[in-house]
């Protein structure tokens, strides 16, 4: 493979430290030693490294910040060539005559949520991780937020797409104008499809003028399907949150445990409801959401300021470090389900949890019906851990049961691949195999993630050790 090397301008390492930092991403799926490294700084630089890589049939794996929950940026063949995207982070176009900004892949979401701030703009998909992923990861993921329930998800903001194909060749879709139909939407195509299908080089973004003002809500109830059937009555009361954020008594508890927050105890479950617009407007809608929320059993505490709305947020976002600090190994899932049958599947994930003894810890984003489950099994216990994916396979049965999906934000990669059969029908899955054929003739971009023809045994016994 030296001739991975004849590419002047480019970095591109094989150094063992290198390759360690991009064996594994947030997932607990196992690392994987690429065989390089690339850091490309422009499109041209990622169109040579693709055509390079088609012409020697290396697999290459697109990677934003690693934050990843599902392992869709992690090697899974060897000789695989990492591109990472955390050079290439300019803002490029502000345009607020028409409401868009167009960035670079590697722009870490927080960044340009701050800059869009200084103008006066926002842009409305805000993952937990958004201080640390990028925008070009979002889209690969399709990443949503607390705010999704109100403003929707990724794919309802991109615009345009610049992308390099699996050969080399630029493609551009999408475009500068809100309404388009024009033959086949390759832009929402790509959106979501976890670097399986082309690489992302820059993408234009929607964005929207700040609301006026936003207030807080705590909501603590002593009753856990009260608090889940709060967000439909919510909706039937003809309010739609900025976002409506969801934990569990058990999650409660790991907060604390990691650093006091002052978040209420010794109940079931709390919300946490945000609205913004006009002040008038929220002061309405806030008494409609109170009025609610009582007759479920509510105790409501309104965030004095902007301080006390962030301490609130810190705490929600403290849920998934927390985690990472107990004694147990964390196996993730997030799944959504429609919101009427949101307390259902809040009782249903309590009922698996004491029937099994293996605690599940419950939070998210219950304005869209998108919960977090994480199955916490003991580390050194290999039985427990089978016990685990056991429970992932009944929770999954569960959602689509109940008219769910089994990934709202994260994704499939490598962990949900297994799974994805209980879902799609051969008949869907087998389109999706041509479109993936279509884009990649080869299967040279990121293979192994999301469905593959090559069986699970050989992709994950071509692992490299990580210390070797």
């Amino acid at each position: 493979m030296s001739a991975l090397f004849s590419l002047p301008g480019i970095d591109i390492s094989t150094e063992p430290v290198d390759l360690i930092c991009y064996s594994y991403d947030a997932s607990i799926a196992p690392p994987s030693l690429p065989y390089a490294v690339a850091w490309p700084r422009t499109a041209d630089d990622v169109s040579r490294i693709l055509k390079h890589a088609s012409e020697h049939d290396l697999a290459v794996i697109p990677r934003g910040a690693g934050t990843g929950m599902a392992g869709a940026s992690i090697p899974t063949v060897s000789g695989a060539l990492v591109l990472s995207f955390e050079r290439m982070r300019k803002i490029l176009d502000l345009d607020p005559k028409n409401l868009q900004v167009v960035v670079e892949p590697g722009v870490v979401n927080a960044a340009l949520q701050k800059e869009l701030e200084y103008h006066g703009y926002f842009y409305p998909p805000d993952p937990a991780s958004m201080a640390v992923s990028t925008i070009g990861g979002n889209v690969a993921t399709n990443a949503g937020g607390p705010r999704a329930v109100k403003y929707g998800v990724t794919r309802n903001y991109v615009m345009g797409i610049e992308a390099v194909l699996a050969g080399g060749n630029l493609l551009q879709v999408g475009g500068k104008v809100q309404k388009r139909v024009v033959g086949y939407s390759l832009k929402d195509l790509l959106v979501g499809s976890e670097g399986t299908l082309a690489v992302t080089t820059k993408i234009r973004l929607k964005v929207l003028p700040l609301p006026d003002d936003v207030m807080t809500l705590l909501v603590s109830f002593q009753d856990l399907e009260a608090a889940g059937s709060a967000v439909a009555k919510m909706i039937a009361a003809k309010v739609i949150p900025r976002a409506v954020e969801f934990i569990d008594r058990s999650a409660l508890e790991v907060i604390e445990a990691h650093k006091p927050t002052g978040l209420p105890k010794n109940c079931e479950a709390v919300l946490l409801i945000e609205l913004d617009g006009y002040p008038a407007t929220i002061r309405k809608e806030a008494e409609r959401v109170a009025a609610v929320c009582s007759t479920l059993g509510g105790e409501i505490t309104v965030a004095e300021d902007r301080f006390a709305r962030e301490r609130l947020w810190e705490a929600r976002r403290a849920i998934s470090p927390a985690l990472r600090n107990l004694n147990r190994r964390k196996i993730n899932e997030d799944i959504v389900v429609p919101l009427d049958r949101l307390p259902h599947a809040l009782r249903e994930l309590r009922r698996m949890s004491e029937q099994s003894g293996i605690p599940i810890v419950s939070f998210g984003h219950a304005g869209d019906g998108n919960i977090h489950v994480n199955i916490m099994v003991e580390k050194e216990s290999p039985d427990e851990y089978r016990r685990g994916l056991e429970l992932v396979r009944e929770v999954f049965a569960m959602t689509i049961a109940a008219g769910g999906a089994i990934s709202g934000e994260h994704g499939i990669g490598i962990l949900k691949e297994p799974y994805i059969e209980m879902e799609l029908k051969e008949q869907e899955l087998d389109l999706m195999r041509s479109i993936k054929r279509t884009f990649d003739p080869k299967g040279t971009l990121n293979p192994g993630k999301v469905f593959t023809s090559v069986p699970r045994a050989d992709v994950w016994g071509s692992q490299i050790p990580l210390f070797s």
